[in-house]
């Protein structure tokens, strides 16, 4: 997850949202005989013919993405809900495989110098965008650009700061025009044609090179290059629409597997296959909805209103019961960590024996089994099972009451009837803040309740709607005190769990977090070139991360979905967090055959 973040939310309908009809199975048109009269050379021929059949309706897959999108911007997005719709729309220079292995996208191939630090591209000869309109080098060059710009303030914008010069731009403080300029000259990315010239404009047809120089070794920056953050939006559809261009399906012409036909806040997305990609062209059209409820998502889906939900804990005692729905139920590992935010900068969470206390007082192995009924297991470490750099040893701060009333004691504060109080005897009131469903409700009142035994203290509870709890946790200024937010990889590999997330600057940030010792461990860790030596450096990085606390590790997810019979071709992933068969959506068919 997903890259990238995820939030964790039960889920929230209106109940003014209609659902789409059943959708019908396609009809062959009853054969129709027709007589006509042909003249030829002088005389009258009656030819009798059967027309062909008109070809079927193409299907359309429906799937509940869950909440609306906060932004739908290849350089500002970061939620998994964001990357979702993206990813049908654009592609990076390069991809992931069904083995989550770095393949070639746009690009037909990649080449690093000896030491990691140059990177240079060659996209595949007539390349197009969906409008059918050239996508050379050089749109890659701005999307780079814009990306690193802080006038951008991507969301995302730290995980290009391997590129030379990237730093310097984004972290320049009110620089003059002249200053500007240099930065940006500064900034090692550079579309070439064929000859090695710099590219001109967007119409070059021979600009297919893309040449990244990097500030120090990087030899994992082809796989960044995979990530949303690259995705060549058109720079003259960005600037006929403004800050909210991404909310247009005008303006959204892209390069990905499918095209956007419309887009209906918190309502439906609506998709057709791209007839320009490269790879082929998909059989189905593609609606998205954005039901949050997931009780009321999975009474549509029972009743054959979607072909893809996200299956709840809640609902997983009904399926395993039901033979129809166990058959259709597909369970399998998953790539993301939940964890508890403590916010490093609010009370009482800038003192690390508080966090110490709130994270052994957590009991993880109830949660996972009462609370999502076994779909998750407990952790106590930010990279999960089955990842590299995953810390089988790890086991601090893990469930322990007696511990964590210990720790809260030795912290100065107190508690009085209830009541947290800092060492000056100042009440400190405690918010735990969440997404609003009926079920996270009952999730969250769990959660205060295990805190209130273990440690006395009563946390108020504060749901919120939920693309404003996303907006919330966005921003260090806006951020919740206690809050529940999760990670999912972008690509297989410790630099993106450690180096993307908790590097001074990077998500961490929205938590006050800073940690310069560990910067520079992962500075070392990222600039090495041998896998065989990078791979015990992220292993320190992550020891001194857990070291200080910062949040309360608590459950690696698996993936949980309903997807109905005539769905066929689904490669499942461990970063299927948006929905299973995102990674290769062109191998998904439906046999409509089978539809009610």
């Amino acid at each position: 997850m997903r890259s990238k973040l995820f939030v964790f939310v039960s889920f929230l309908i209106l109940a003014s949202f209609v659902l789409a009809a059943c959708q019908p199975a396609a009809v062959t048109p009853e054969k129709v005989v027709e007589t006509v009269v042909v003249e030829k050379e002088g005389q009258t021929v009656v030819v009798t013919a059967t027309p062909a059949a008109e070809p079927a309706e193409t299907p359309t897959l429906r799937v509940n993405l869950g909440s609306w999108p906060d932004i739908i911007d290849p350089q500002k997005s970061s939620f998994v809900n964001e990357i979702a719709h993206l990813k049908m729309m654009y592609e990076g220079l390069t991809t992931l495989d069904a083995e989550l292995n770095t393949v070639p996208g746009a690009a037909e191939s990649w080449e690093y110098n000896a030491d990691a630090t140059e990177l240079t591209f060659t996209l595949r000869d007539g390349l197009k965008y969906s409008d059918g309109s050239l996508l050379n080098a050089k749109r890659f060059e701005y999307s780079i650009f814009r990306n690193v710009d802080p006038a951008t303030a991507g969301e995302y914008a730290a995980i290009t700061d391997d590129i030379a010069g990237a730093k310097e731009w984004r972290y320049a403080e009110e620089p003059t025009e002249e200053q500007l300029a240099e930065l940006k000259a500064g900034l090692k990315v550079q579309a070439l044609d064929m000859a090695g010239n710099a590219c001109t404009d967007y119409e070059q047809a021979d600009c297919r090179v893309l040449k990244i120089g990097l500030a120090q070794s990087a030899p994992y920056f082809h796989t960044v290059m995979s990530l949303w953050v690259t995705f060549p939006a058109k720079e003259e559809n960005i600037a006929e629409g403004g800050d909210i261009w991404w909310t247009s399906s005008k303006f959204h012409v892209g390069n990905g597997p499918f095209v956007v036909k419309s887009l209906e806040p918190y309502v439906r997305g609506y998709f057709e296959p791209n007839p320009n990609y490269w790879g082929g062209v998909a059989t189905y059209n593609l609606e998205f909805r954005y039901i949050t409820d997931s009780a009321v998502s999975f009474e549509a889906y029972k009743n054959d209103e979607f072909d893809i939900v996200p299956l709840a804990a809640e609902d997983l005692a009904t399926v395993q019961n039901d033979a129809t729905l166990n058959a259709e139920a597909n369970i399998y590992p998953g790539s993301c960590t939940f964890a508890v935010m403590f916010h490093q900068l609010k009370e009482p969470f800038t003192n690390q024996k508080v966090r110490e206390a709130f994270a052994m007082a957590l009991d993880r192995e109830t949660w996972v089994a009462d609370v999502l009924k076994g779909l998750g297991a407990p952790t106590l470490t930010w990279i999960p099972k089955g990842f590299p750099g995953y810390d089988a040893e790890e086991n601090r701060w893990g469930f322990d009451p007696a511990a964590a009333q210990a720790a809260l004691a030795e912290s100065g504060y107190t508690v009085n009837n209830g009541q947290l109080l800092d060492p000056t005897g100042a009440v400190v009131e405690m918010v735990d803040t969440f997404s609003d469903t009926p079920r996270n409700r009952v999730r969250h009142e769990w959660l205060v309740a295990k805190w209130k035994e273990v440690l006395g203290v009563d946390i108020s509870l504060n749901p919120v709607e939920s693309t404003t709890y996303t907006a919330l946790t966005k921003d260090v200024n806006t951020a919740p005190q206690l809050f529940i937010l999760g990670w999912c990889a972008d690509y297989p590999d410790p630099q993106n769990w450690l180096s993307v997330y908790w590097k001074t600057g990077a998500f961490g940030e929205r938590i006050g977090y800073s940690n310069p010792d560990l910067d520079a461990k992962l500075v070392e860790a990222d600039s090495t070139v041998d896998p065989a030596a990078r791979m015990p450096l992220y292993a320190e990085a992550q020891t001194m991360l857990t070291d200080g606390a910062p949040v309360a590790f608590m459950w690696n997810n698996v993936n949980s979905y309903l997807v109905k019979p005539w769905v066929k071709g689904i490669v499942q992933t461990p970063q299927d967090a948006g929905w299973p068969g995102d990674v290769a959506p062109l191998s998904i068919t439906i046999d409509t055959s089978m539809l009610p």
